[in-house]
């Protein structure tokens, strides 16, 4: 579990600082996926005899993975911090015809990295549950079929 759960959280890391470059929505939904591959993946590499022992390594494994969205999703909020800045957010702010607040520019700051780890709490929270669905899903396609032959 630990395996799976470093290889996709090295993934989500790269993809969580791409992803939010974009915007921090972005992460989450790639999260719902990586959340099956790494229960999927860490039932291939631990074979648990019980579809809760598959459970546990996968929501392990997928939490593992989530804490890499998490650090990626802050990377990204402090680039795009960097990059955007409380002008751009402004002009960004003017441009949907949104009143535009007299906040400081740290506020500002705040919002793009707070907002990246409110997201990287949320893809820790989905890949946890998904990695246990996922581990799940192993033992029912693969992992019963491989206890039963022993």
């Amino acid at each position: 579990m630990i395996k799976a759960g470093l290889i996709l959280g090295g993934v989500m890391l790269v993809l969580g600082i791409g992803g939010s470059l974009v915007t921090p929505l972005c992460v989450p939904c790639i999260a719902l996926m990586a959340g099956i591959g790494a229960g999927y993946l860490a039932g291939v590499y631990e074979k648990p005899a019980t579809s809760g022992g598959t459970a546990k390594s996968g929501a392990v494994a997928g939490t593992i993975g989530g804490v890499g969205a998490l650090i990626g999703q802050i990377i990204g909020g402090i680039i795009n911090a960097i990059i955007v800045g409380p002008e751009g957010l402004a002009e960004i702010i003017q441009m949907l015809d949104l009143p535009v607040s007299a906040a400081p520019p740290t506020a500002a700051y705040i919002g793009f990295i707070g907002g990246g780890f409110c997201f990287g709490i949320l893809d820790i929270l989905l890949m946890a549950g998904l990695g246990a669905l996922g581990g799940i899903l192993w033992y029912q396609i693969t992992g019963k079929n491989a206890n039963a032959a022993l």
